[in-house]
């Protein structure tokens, strides 16, 4: 076996092996990230671009590595979710850098982060005026949470004593011109009745529909793969 071969052998596994190691771990390190998280990824990557181009070592050690990376970080979410304490440890606790008025320059000094970091992301977040803020708390994951102030945050249905009727999340029934089953079979329709309502929407057949979804009210809305062009005209 050539080296090329050898090496692009080595490289299908190591993606194979940190696909399955980040499936075990879960969709946490994706979600929420931790400072830990995000250094335990970046060594496990590394770790793994080391295997695929392991010629003289052999794959054996970057492999066992990786598990036990992987393992060591199975370990600590467990022992999170279940201690507090370890959590708090583990993820850091909640900072407030914010709050009535008042700007918290010991947890701003502690989270590393100084005020003029705190402005871009107020602005980032669409508060360019820090005065329409009650709180802004930095999160373990390292993001900042704001909360704006009762008399300048949008009005609500429930300020003026409204009920709306609640949205529920659609069904996508059509998707890049096949058909769903599972979710038609939800919505409790058939395909003869997709069909019919896609041709009342200018699609001859399901290939035509890039998407459809029907919401709670079997309401379909349908968006065809031959608009293209005229959304095109309209950026001329």
């Amino acid at each position: 076996m050539s080296e090329i071969l050898y090496i692009v052998v080595l490289s299908l596994g190591s993606i194979i092996a940190i696909f399955l190691l980040t499936k075990l771990m879960g969709y946490r390190q994706m979600s929420q990230m931790s400072m830990f998280d995000y250094v335990n990824g970046i060594t496990m990557g590394s770790i793994a671009a080391e295997m695929a181009t392991s010629l003289d070592t052999g794959f054996e050690k970057p492999l066992v590595a990786m598990i036990v990376y992987a393992l060591v970080s199975l370990l600590l979410s467990t022992i999170s979710s279940k201690s507090i304490k370890a959590r708090r440890m583990l993820e850091g606790a909640p900072l407030v850098l914010l709050n009535n008025g008042e700007i918290y320059r010991h947890n701003l000094k502690k989270a590393k982060i100084d005020v003029s970091e705190l402005l871009v992301q107020c602005r980032i977040n669409g508060y360019f005026d820090i005065s329409k803020l009650q709180t802004a708390i930095l999160e373990g994951n390292g993001k900042i949470s704001f909360l704006q102030k009762a008399t300048d945050r949008p009005l609500t249905p429930a300020d003026v004593q409204l009920s709306p009727q609640q949205d529920y999340m659609v069904a996508n029934v059509i998707l890049d011109g096949k058909v769903m089953d599972e979710n038609l079979r939800h919505t409790g329709k058939d395909e003869k009745w997709l069909l019919d309502q896609i041709k009342g929407q200018g699609a001859k057949r399901i290939e035509d529909v890039l998407l459809a979804s029907c919401d709670s009210n079997n309401k379909l809305q349908v968006y065809l793969k031959d608009n293209q062009k005229e959304a095109k005209d309209v950026l001329m």
